[in-house]
């Protein structure tokens, strides 16, 4: 093994050397969405910035267990599927499908567990019983709550004090607390909501039960790594620390990591704003890559504004790296070639994605200078592999190119019903190729006169019907 990955540890408020319960096995687990909806981009920073932590994890380890659960039990589905006049089923398969969609498209490798809440009820009730028992948490009026003074030392992640909570936090404050910081672990449901006998009568779990449940049914009691985005803190990942503590008397996580928040232009996203964008909107304007490359070039702890430009700077990037690669595709990559000692050095403080990013420019550079065509197979295999660690890079260089400029509903050289303009286009290109520039902006201005405006991309020329002047 190289060198230790190191990971800022939300829990100790410092960067620490990653410690596994086992020395070459790994476990970890990150929330993931609530199905009620589509995946929007701050939904897919954790996913993107967790899959680049596992790639990297499974270079350096013999054994990865990754979990990432889906939450298909929730007040937000019942009211999507009560809209619809559908089961919450029909809601969560249609929306976890558009979720595996959309996280295939920006390059996200499938976890290895998937655990659906729903499928965990039994677990959950088990855990709840044992917190119980335990004296944890205690039943009034058909809840069953979490008592946080039971848990002294509840507050540790978010360092957030039990008086700071009260004012102006995300606590509900109900009659049948016994202390206004508990939270619930089983709530009744009405006859048309979901719900699952149990002990305590008909009813659906708490949120924050529900994760702890599993990753207990999965994992076991203690996992290496918990992730998530930064909004989790508090009060989720908090009350999943006092829970499974509380319940099996054992350390619940080593490393909680959280990726920053995602703006836009500036802006929290909000429905109030109207700026809430949805991956699948933004793969209309861009391939996966780019939209992974744009969510990579900010560090995970740092917050990421998403804007225009940022997208097409990604977009110009990978063209630059493609195109470098266009004119090496008949050159053959070694096998098992190792990533670059450069960019794992920066993965592994503290996933540095950015510094791992300009090092590979300089792979690039090296690359591009190669003069035989043993330093070219040899450039080009370190500069794939050391990408592959980062999920980029691994499509053909043509169809990226494609990707990245699409022509579609533009008339093309190939799309062209006019032969004359075929034949000028054609003759452009040759003049291009001539390096004779003074012909190429002779027949660029003869294509103008004949009403097409014409755009050099990496995937070719491009005609532009010419705009009309105004009257």
């Amino acid at each position: 093994m190289s060198a230790t990955i190191t990971l800022y540890n939300t829990l100790t408020r410092q960067k620490e050397a990653l410690r596994t319960g086992h020395p070459d096995r790994v476990t970890m687990y990150v929330c993931g969405p609530t199905v009620y909806n589509y995946a929007h981009i701050g939904n897919a920073r954790p996913a993107v910035v967790f899959d680049v932590l596992v790639r990297l994890l499974r270079h350096d380890y013999r054994e990865v267990v990754y979990a990432r659960n889906f939450t298909d039990v929730d007040d937000k589905i019942n009211t999507a599927a009560a809209a619809a006049g559908v089961s919450i089923g029909t809601i969560t398969d249609r929306y976890i499908d558009a979720y595996h969609d959309d996280m295939r498209a920006l390059g996200v490798l499938p976890p290895d567990l998937e655990p659906r809440v729903t499928e965990h009820i039994p677990a959950i009730i088990e855990l709840i019983r044992e917190l119980i028992e335990r004296g944890h948490a205690y039943v009034e009026r058909e809840h069953v709550l979490f008592h946080v003074p039971s848990y002294p030392a509840y507050g540790q992640l978010s360092g957030r004090r039990t008086e700071d909570m009260l004012a102006g936090a995300r606590v509900e404050v109900a009659p049948y607390k016994r202390d206004p910081t508990d939270f619930v672990l089983w709530k009744p449901s009405m006859p048309d909501q979901p719900g699952w006998d149990s002990p305590w009568g008909r009813g659906r779990p708490g949120w924050h039960v529900e994760c702890t449940a599993m990753i207990g049914q999965h994992l076991g009691h203690t996992i290496d790594i918990h992730g998530g985005g930064q909004d989790l803190i508090f009060p989720h990942h908090e009350n999943e620390i006092a829970q499974g503590t509380c319940a099996h008397g054992a350390l619940y996580c080593r490393t909680w990591v959280h990726n920053s928040f995602v703006t836009v232009d500036g802006q929290k996203m909000s429905k109030s704003l109207g700026n809430v964008l949805l991956v699948r909107d933004l793969l209309d304007q861009a391939p996966g890559e780019a939209i992974r490359f744009a969510l990579l070039s900010t560090h995970y702890r740092r917050s990421l504004d998403w804007n225009a430009q940022r997208l097409l700077a990604a977009r110009q990037t990978l063209t630059h790296y493609y195109e470098s690669l266009s004119k090496v595709t008949q050159v053959v990559v070694l096998p098992q070639t190792a990533p670059d000692p450069e960019v794992l050095e920066a993965l592994k403080n503290d996933l540095n994605v950015p510094g791992a990013l300009v090092r590979l420019h300089v792979l690039l550079t090296q690359l591009d200078d190669a003069n035989t065509d043993v330093r070219r197979a040899h450039a080009k295999s370190v500069l794939l592999a050391s990408a592959g660690v980062m999920g980029l890079l691994q499509q053909p260089p043509q169809t990226a190119l494609r990707a990245l400029w699409p022509a579609t509903s533009m008339p093309s050289a190939q799309s062209s019903d006019d032969a004359s303009i075929k034949a000028l286009l054609e003759k452009r290109e040759q003049a291009r190729r001539d390096r004779d520039f003074a012909k190429a902006d002779a027949l660029r201005e003869e294509l103008e006169a004949a009403g097409f405006m014409v755009e050099d991309t990496p995937a070719g020329p491009v005609l532009r019907p010419a705009a009309k002047e105004l009257a």
